[in-house]
């Protein structure tokens, strides 16, 4: 069962998704913000790879949003790892406000081009 707040950011997401697509050059960087935690990975959407991901698990112990802003660091340095160094940001229907700016802000300060 799905609530009309759920519901409403699934057409959000939808929308969003019709425009924003990652390819080789330039992935797309996902973000998933439960209640708990918040997961970001980045993805080439031509071969249906994950090409780098972190998640805040394991950081319980510290603010949500300074956990997302960890979470945006260690997933920069994972993507620059594997090459990526220009992504196209996916917020998946969640506004652009609170841990997921964090989580965007702190991947810019890592090295990642939006």
């Amino acid at each position: 069962m799905t609530t009309k707040k759920v519901e409403r950011r699934i057409k959000i997401k939808f929308r969003i998704r019709k425009n924003v697509f990652g390819t080789a050059e330039r992935p797309r960087l996902s973000v998933f913000r439960s209640n708990k935690q918040i997961y970001a990975q980045v993805i080439n959407d031509l071969t249906g790879k994950t090409l780098a991901s972190a998640s805040s698990l394991g950081l319980e112990a510290m603010p949500k949003k300074e956990q997302a802003a960890k979470v945006g660091e260690k997933l920069a340095a994972a993507a620059l790892a594997a090459g990526v160094t220009s992504v196209v940001f996916d917020r998946n229907g969640y506004l652009y406000h609170g841990r997921v700016k964090e989580l965007a802000d702190a991947a810019r300060n890592g090295g990642l081009k939006f």
